[in-house]
């Protein structure tokens, strides 16, 4: 038991919140075992993951060295990217039922009209072209605020941003099995012509085909709503760019003067090219001041645990 303990301790705080996550998954995995194909295969892929966790938290506190420390941040980054498709495996099996009709209802509400055919007006093909890169760097954003931080060596503040930022995603993935959904840009609008009614310039058909890729619908796919993710509400880019804007800003980061008009726009894609709703931001919103409220108390609390000093925005 002691020596678990010890293993435990490795961990830092955005290993543990991997952990917790994996094993709730598993446990989702278990419970509706009948409704999810190959769930078997995904609790050892959890497994392998949380293993993986430990192995590398026990590597850098024991090496104490760059490539181990190195490896031991970046290896969140394609762990997000997995969870995000472990995910797609699981909504819509455990959660029937798409939400849409709520989230436009909720946003007639709102505007009196589709705020994504309000903004079509005023749609033109450089717009669209820039828009669409911007959104397209989407899981860019927190590797560069990492580079960023690590630049100038600020290690507690890498520490902290990197729970922030997998605490978010985890958070986000969850709030997908509340209410799941497609999007616009098949509820309200004709998905196999949006090349034609949205057109870009150079890149934007390659960067859609690229995004459909990345949601399940291959080029080719002939009911893209039935295969595409549920993963509308809340909307994630909203929610992971405004953590990165708000960490770059309290943390006193250079890098703010980048993504606070950068993200800005980000967000504002995320509707002008029909992926989202307005309620989805709005649920974005709510997610991030929640998560970058409790991301401090849960932070510090594990330092605690683990006898390092108390994390501060000012000294980080």
């Amino acid at each position: 038991m002691v020596k678990a303990k010890e293993y435990v301790k490795h961990l830092k705080a955005f290993d543990l919140v991997i952990v917790v996550f994996y094993l709730i998954l598993t446990l989702l995995h278990i419970i509706f075992y009948q409704r999810i194909d190959n769930w078997w295969m995904w609790i050892i892929v959890n497994a392998g993951i949380i293993f993986t966790a430990f192995t590398l938290a026990y590597l850098e506190t024991t090496f104490e060295n760059k490539f181990f420390r190195s490896l031991h941040y970046w290896y969140v980054v394609p762990l997000t990217m997995v969870t995000f498709k472990q995910i797609y495996f699981m909504v819509k099996p455990i959660r029937i039922h798409d939400f849409d009709d709520l989230f436009i209802t909720i946003d007639r509400w709102m505007f009196g009209t589709d705020p994504t055919h309000f903004l079509h007006q005023f749609a033109n093909p450089l717009l669209t072209e820039i828009l669409q890169i911007i959104y397209g760097i989407f899981y860019l954003l927190p590797i560069m605020f990492g580079l960023f931080l690590l630049r100038r060596g600020r290690f507690v503040a890498m520490d902290f941003a990197v729970f922030t930022l997998i605490y978010g995603f985890c958070l986000s993935y969850l709030g997908y099995f509340m209410l799941p959904g497609i999007g616009p840009r098949f509820t309200l609008h004709d998905f196999h012509t949006i090349n034609e009614q949205l057109p870009g310039l150079l890149l934007t058909n390659f960067l859609r085909d690229l995004t459909n890729a990345g949601e399940s619908i291959p080029a080719g796919t002939i009911n893209p709503a039935k295969y595409v993710q549920r993963d509308i509400f809340p909307s994630g880019h909203t929610m992971i760019t405004l953590i990165i804007i708000y960490l770059s800003v309290r943390l006193k980061s250079r890098s703010r003067f980048f993504f606070v008009p950068v993200g800005t726009l980000l967000i504002f894609s995320t509707v002008y090219l029909w992926y989202h709703y307005v309620i989805d931001l709005i649920g974005g919103l709510v997610f991030m001041i929640f998560a970058v409220w409790s991301a401090k108390y849960i932070f510090n609390w594990w330092r605690k645990e683990i006898g390092k000093p108390e994390f501060s925005y000012d000294n980080a």
